[in-house]
């Protein structure tokens, strides 16, 4: 048996998650498919890491001193982490999020003691954006710092000291291939320029949703987005400070429907109730997998993150008249109990 050895601080929960192999996408890729169980983290998403990262630098910065607060904008999971480790190490937290988030992020953020500043879901070039708009109010709170997710590369560093060393351990040195989809790039960017200090022979791929323009900047060399997805926290249209120089070799573009198609799949075949970011890389790294194959690669394995847990969009992606207004699949179980015919 495995035991983990005790912890003398709660934020050293943060990180060191399971790797688990993937059954159902094992066996459509025809390799392995392993899954990141960041939802094994305190605040249930890989989002901790980059906090407690961008937390620590701040701090041996002198940027933020005893009292202060931090400051974010975020689509919910990087302001959920920030404030659980904020509150460990006694600051105060000012999240600034887009409205149109779950309902079930919100909650969390408030009860966690986090102030919430909700603003309309805009473009990055308006001055109302999110992320804007928390800059603004970092610069006006006395004593805060602005945390700066994505272009802050204290992000990145996170995932090349923890997530790529983890992995690699983990799959005992031996990997082909890793993919996700990038919202700061900080994971993508961070785990590839890690495993490749490991292996440059590491196949680092994007798995870009719809609506996103970073598929057709790594295939075509043009940031243009194409289609919509609901996806929440990820999904990008400029190259932030984290993805600058990030080690990538091949992309896919995946669809909402099929990032569902994998949600439901891992829910009712293997017990993982998860968001749709995480079936999204999952349909990627199916995709990823299948490349390699056919490249002739042997005994193939692909690694790619499980971000969050479904229970973070119960009122989105488990409900019934939410995914029907939206155009998208109903689950059939959802259906069934909600005596839908469509």
């Amino acid at each position: 048996m495995n035991i983990t050895k005790p912890f003398a601080s709660t934020l050293d929960l943060i990180g060191n998650t399971p790797l688990v192999l993937l059954g159902g996408p094992s066996e459509e890729a025809g390799c392995e498919i392993w899954g990141k169980c960041e939802f094994a983290n305190p605040g249930s998403s890989v989002k901790d890491r980059a906090a407690l990262y961008i937390i620590r630098d701040a701090e041996q910065r002198g940027e933020l001193k005893p009292g202060g607060t931090v400051v974010e904008g975020t689509a919910g999971n990087t302001g959920i982490g920030i404030a659980l480790v904020a509150n460990a190490l006694g600051y105060k937290t000012v999240i600034v999020m887009p409205d149109n988030q779950s309902k079930e992020k919100m909650d969390t953020l408030r009860a966690l003691g986090a102030e919430l500043v909700l603003v309309p879901p805009t473009k990055f070039a308006n001055p109302g954006h999110f992320v804007h708009t928390s800059r603004r109010l970092a610069e006006e709170t006395e004593g805060a710092v602005w945390a700066n997710q994505f272009d802050n590369i204290a992000n990145r560093k996170a995932h090349i000291e923890g997530t790529a060393p983890e992995l690699w351990e983990q799959l005992e040195g031996r990997i082909d291939g890793f993919t996700c989809a990038a919202g700061t790039g900080g994971t993508i960017a961070g785990v590839g320029m890690g495993l490749k200090a490991f292996d440059e022979n590491v196949c680092i791929a994007l798995t870009d949703p719809h609506g996103a323009a970073l598929y057709n900047y790594y295939a075509h060399g043009e940031l243009k987005a194409e289609g919509t997805s609901v996806a929440e926290g990820i999904g990008q249209g400029r190259i932030t400070a984290n993805l600058d120089g990030a080690p990538i070799d091949t992309q896919f573009r995946i669809s909402d429907e099929e990032g569902l198609h994998w949600v439901a799949r891992l829910l009712k075949e293997e017990g993982l109730c998860l968001g749709l970011s995480s079936g999204i890389n999952v349909a990627g790294a199916i995709a990823l997998g299948r490349q390699l194959v056919a490249e002739g690669r042997k005994n193939v394995r692909v690694a790619t993150i499980l971000c969050d847990t479904g229970f973070r969009y119960l009122s989105t992606l488990y409900n019934a008249d939410w995914l029907s207004s939206k155009d998208l699949p109903v689950f059939p179980w959802l259906r069934d109990a909600a005596g839908r015919s469509d």
